[in-house]
């Protein structure tokens, strides 16, 4: 694990897994011990999981950065990488930390060699701006839609999915400070579907969309659309998944990133090599 310092004196806190020379950030309000990046350093790769500000154990934040929050949370990425020394470097993040993503690779383009969207949306902007969460926090809704569909005949997931909400229900319960953000949904500047698809069509890295049918939050439609804006991606979406997908079949997800990953490396497409047949 570490620390550093921001610019503007929040002190992040950032875990670190693996060795090597393929680096990959990813950043979220917190990290299943036992999920895709965990995995992903076991294949080779040097991962760096940054808690956003505002979460423990990064510092609390007491100000709403408003349409700003995701652009600060890129700006943190980006930060860490300096703090590290590393100019560029792949980015990886689920939902919350998928919408990092997007607004790291428009705000930073240049340091993401690729990045590994797993159900990103982004949300359309006319279900509204505030996140699950928040809406939860507030007492808005109960609950959120079902992440994910029941399973059949695969015991060993349906164990790793009790092994995670056992997980969940014994974290504590989160600071009061926390309870307050509402860093709400990414692109949310955009204002409309026209202007989001537009930004979109400017990100040329190669981009890896990971999903599933069943996913509430991020849906089939919502990727699909995600796709078509992006000139150098590539869309993979699993039957009887769902928003979890990264925590419920890990090594079928970290073997497709895996594969994407070394096309985008080495040649920065996201397909394999075309041949003369």
């Amino acid at each position: 694990m570490g620390q550093f310092i921001t610019k503007d004196g929040y002190k992040l806190h950032y875990d670190e897994f693996g060795s090597g020379e393929r680096i990959i950030i990813s950043a979220q309000v917190g990290f299943y011990p036992k999920g895709m990046q965990q995995f992903m350093a076991g294949l080779g790769y040097h991962v760096f999981c940054l808690t956003l500000r505002g979460f423990h154990p990064s510092d609390y934040v007491t100000e709403d950065y408003g349409e700003d929050w995701y652009d600060v949370f890129a700006g943190d990425v980006a930060a860490l990488a300096d703090h590290l020394g590393v100019k560029k470097f792949i980015y990886m993040g689920a939902s919350h930390g998928a919408g990092v993503g997007w607004h790291l690779v428009l705000g930073h383009q240049e340091r993401v060699s690729a990045f590994v969207a797993v159900v990103p949306g982004p949300h359309s902007l006319a279900e509204g701006t505030m996140s699950y969460r928040q809406m939860m926090m507030q007492g808005l809704i109960d609950a959120p839609p079902p992440f994910n569909p029941p399973i059949d005949n695969d015991e060993a997931r349906s164990i790793r999915r009790h092994e995670r909400e056992e997980h969940i229900s014994h974290l504590p319960e989160a600071d009061e400070r926390e309870r307050r953000i509402d860093y709400g949904r990414p692109l949310m500047k955009c204002k409309n579907e026209e202007i989001l698809c537009e930004k979109l069509s400017g990100i040329h890295i190669p981009v890896l969309i990971i999903g599933g049918v069943d996913d509430p939050i991020s849906t089939p439609d919502l990727m699909i659309r995600t796709a078509k804006c992006l000139p150098n991606c590539k869309l993979v979406i699993y039957s009887n998944c769902g928003h979890d997908i990264d925590t419920d079949i890990i090594e079928e997800v970290s073997g497709e990133a895996d594969r994407f990953l070394k096309n985008a490396l080495e040649r920065a497409k996201c397909y394999d090599s075309v041949s003369q047949l």
